[in-house]
C-alpha cells in the first residue's frame, strides 16, 4: 500500500508540472506574439527609425560575413567529400553536384546560416538590451517619453529578416564554390558534367525555398532574443541567463520549424502542380 501511494504521488508531482510547464509556455508565447504585434506595429509609425535600422543592418549582416564565408566554405567541402565517397560506391559520382546543391540551398545554407546568426548576433542583442534593462537605461528613456520598443526592437527584428536571406545567399555560393574546388580540383570529376548536372536539377524554386525559410529563422531570433534581453530581471546573472536562454531557444526554434516549414512548402508545391 505504501508502494503505491509513493507511486500515486510522484504520478502526480510528474503531471503537475508538466501542466505547470505547459501553462508557463502557453503563457510565455502569448507574451512574444502581443511583443511581436506592438513592435511590427511600430515599424510604420512616426518618427521613422531608417538609421537605427541600417546600423543593425550592418552589425547584424555586414559583421557576419566573415565567418558565414568560411563556414560555408568548409560545408561545402565537407558535404562533397561525404557525398563524393557514398556515390563513389555505386559509380554515381556526377550526381555529386546536384546532390549538394540541393541540400545546401533547401535545408543546409538557411538552418546553418541562422545557428551561426542567432548565436553570433542574436546573442549580442539579447545581452545588450539586457544590459540596458538592469541599468535602467529603458526606464529612463521612457521617461523620456521614447517609445522603447520603436526605438530598440523593431529595428533589430526588421534588420534580422532583411539580412538572413542575403547571409543565406552568401553562404550558398561559397559553399557551392567549395564543392567545384574538390569534385573538380581535387577528385577529379568532369567540370562540364559537374555545373550541368546541377543546372538540370536545381531549380529558382530551391533557392527560393532556403531564402524563404532564411527571412523566418531572422524573424524567429531576432524576436526570441530581443524579448528575452528586453525583459531581463536580476541583475547580471539575470543578464547571463537571458542571453543564454535567447540563443538556445532560437536555435531550437530554428531546427523544429525547418521540418515544418519543408514539409509545408512541399505541400505547397505539389497543390499548385510544380512537384
Amino acid at each position: 500500500m505504501r508502494n503505491r501511494d509513493r507511486v500515486a504521488s510522484v504520478y502526480d508531482l510528474s503531471i503537475g508540472r508538466l501542466l505547470t510547464w505547459f501553462e508557463q509556455s502557453v503563457r510565455e508565447m502569448g507574451a512574444i506574439y502581443i511583443f511581436f504585434s506592438e513592435s511590427m506595429r511600430l515599424l510604420f509609425t512616426q518618427p521613422y527609425r531608417f538609421s537605427e535600422l541600417i546600423r543593425h543592418m550592418e552589425f547584424v549582416g555586414n559583421q557576419s560575413l566573415g565567418i558565414i564565408a568560411l563556414t560555408s566554405l568548409f560545408t561545402g567541402l565537407a558535404l562533397s567529400f561525404q557525398v563524393y565517397l557514398g556515390f563513389k560506391l555505386v559509380n554515381a559520382v556526377n550526381l555529386v553536384g546536384p546532390t549538394v546543391a540541393l541540400g545546401i540551398t533547401r535545408e543546409l545554407g538557411p538552418v546553418l546560416t541562422g545557428l551561426i546568426v542567432a548565436a553570433r548576433a542574436g546573442g549580442a542583442m539579447a545581452a545588450r538590451l539586457g544590459t540596458m534593462r538592469v541599468n535602467e537605461q529603458i526606464d529612463a528613456l521612457d521617461v523620456m517619453g521614447v517609445n522603447t520598443k520603436q526605438y530598440l526592437i523593431s529595428p533589430r527584428i526588421l534588420a534580422c529578416m532583411i539580412c538572413m536571406p542575403l547571409l543565406t545567399a552568401v553562404f550558398d555560393f561559397v559553399a557551392m564554390l567549395g564543392s567545384w574546388f574538390l569534385c573538380v580540383k581535387l577528385v577529379d570529376l568532369d567540370e562540364g558534367v559537374f555545373w550541368q548536372k546541377i543546372s538540370d536539377t536545381v531549380d529558382v524554386r530551391h533557392i527560393n525555398e532556403g531564402l524563404l525559410k532564411a527571412v523566418i529563422f531572422g524573424l524567429l531570433f531576432g524576436l526570441i532574443c530581443t524579448y528575452r534581453g528586453f525583459n531581463t530581471t536580476g541583475g547580471a546573472k539575470g543578464v547571463g541567463e537571458a542571453t543564454n536562454r535567447g540563443v538556445v531557444i532560437s536555435m531550437v526554434s530554428i531546427i523544429i520549424s525547418d521540418y515544418f516549414l519543408s514539409n509545408l512548402i512541399r505541400l505547397y508545391f505539389i497543390v499548385t502542380g510544380q512537384q
